[in-house]
């Protein structure tokens, strides 16, 4: 898709403001109103709930209610559920649509749309609506983005320009290898922290001090419970099968923890306690970038998927994008794909280019 130059204002004229519609004014949208406002965009939006829509519009998360259809890009900030069908609105309007659902193989399959990019911030609060809402909220989150062999390169592109400027750092990843992981590290444990908190619940009804025992370690396993219980269902029945394999596996692994403690072994309580503590330092932490950046400039063929190859590709690898541009070809059928990464990326993201068969070249920015 080609997008329409700007027209040349003249001197003394200011730029229009860029325009943006938020679908669902609740926790995420609300945050991403008053995000793209601060930056001086023109925010339209709706919900289902109208006194949610009055309150995201006296907070100042947007600018009017209702649809723009001069909009650039559109955020469809709805339960999974109603994802596609909100999309496909948008899509017939014009613009560039993503969402922020917790699930993304069913609702990139039910949309496939050039112009629709899947996405989901790795963001939240315990507080509900417009009341938690921060335009600070992806400040160092992650930024999940789901693009398929058709999703076209300059709707990537300004998703993820949009969604860096919040402050957030993009990954890109296939939908159902997307949703393989977080059933791991997102959906399993909201369940899993809800049913202990039950538990609990349950016992203190027998046990009176039970909850007022309750110290830091329970209160920090069980922190996630308190979230919005409304959205589970969506997610858990849409990534019903990825869900119930991690639980398994969870399942398998207490089992087998209670095993060690049911027989008394120490050697082996204390290896499997030793080896949970090592991996949890060693999740990584929010840290200073590099400063010294590479500019990679990878020659690619101008077929479907080909960015999306890329981009799930230094995806798994951990690698960030730090800017992204799509440089196309006045003729033939060949383009540039202009990446920015981190020096310390550099040498594994060219490496891993080649063995896919594309001719990087790199020059490090002064």
């Amino acid at each position: 898709m080609t997008f329409p130059s700007s027209r040349h204002a003249g001197l003394s004229e200011p730029a229009p403001p860029r325009r943006a519609v938020v679908v669902g004014t609740g926790l995420i949208g609300g945050s991403i109103g008053l995000a793209l406002r601060k930056q001086g965009w023109h925010v339209t939006g709706r919900d289902l709930d109208s006194g949610r829509t009055t309150q995201a519009l006296n907070a100042g998360a947007l600018d009017a209610v209702g649809d723009d259809p001069e909009a650039s890009i559109t955020f469809v900030c709805t339960p999974v559920s109603s994802i596609a069908g909100e999309a496909r609105a948008a899509l017939a309007e014009g613009g560039v649509v993503t969402d922020v659902g917790g699930v993304k193989g069913p609702v990139v399959a039910a949309v496939d749309h050039p112009r629709f990019v899947g996405g989901h911030p790795m963001a939240g609060s315990e507080q509900e609506g417009m009341d938690g809402a921060d335009p600070a909220l992806f400040d160092g989150a992650t930024w999940v983005l789901t693009p398929t062999v058709a999703t076209d390169a300059e709707a990537y592109a300004l998703v993820r320009s949009v969604v860096t400027s919040l402050g957030a750092d993009v990954v890109a990843l296939a939908p159902d290898r997307h949703d393989e992981l977080v059933a791991t590290v997102s959906h399993v444990p909201h369940l899993a922290a809800a049913t202990l908190m039950a538990l609990a619940a349950d016992g203190a009804t027998e046990q009176g001090p039970m909850l007022r025992l309750a110290a830091g370690g329970f209160r920090d396993m069980t922190r996630i419970a308190a979230g919005h219980p409304g959205i589970w269902p969506d997610i858990c029945a849409e990534n019903r099968h990825a869900i119930v394999e991690a639980l398994d596996r969870f399942v398998t692994a207490l089992s087998a923890t209670r095993d060690l403690v049911a027989l008394g072994d120490r050697p082996g309580l204390l290896a499997a306690l030793e080896r949970a503590r090592a991996a949890r330092v060693s999740l990584p932490a929010r840290v200073a970038r590099d400063t010294r950046l590479v500019e990679i400039r990878v020659p690619v063929p101008d077929r479907p998927g080909v960015l999306a190859e890329i981009t799930t590709l230094l995806g798994e690898l951990d690698v960030n994008i730090e800017d992204l541009e799509i440089a196309h070809s006045v003729e033939g059928e060949r383009g540039v794909l202009v990446l920015v990464v981190q020096e310390t990326a550099a040498d594994d993201t060219r490496a891993a280019l080649t063995w896919r068969g594309f001719h990087p070249t790199l020059r490090l920015l002064s």
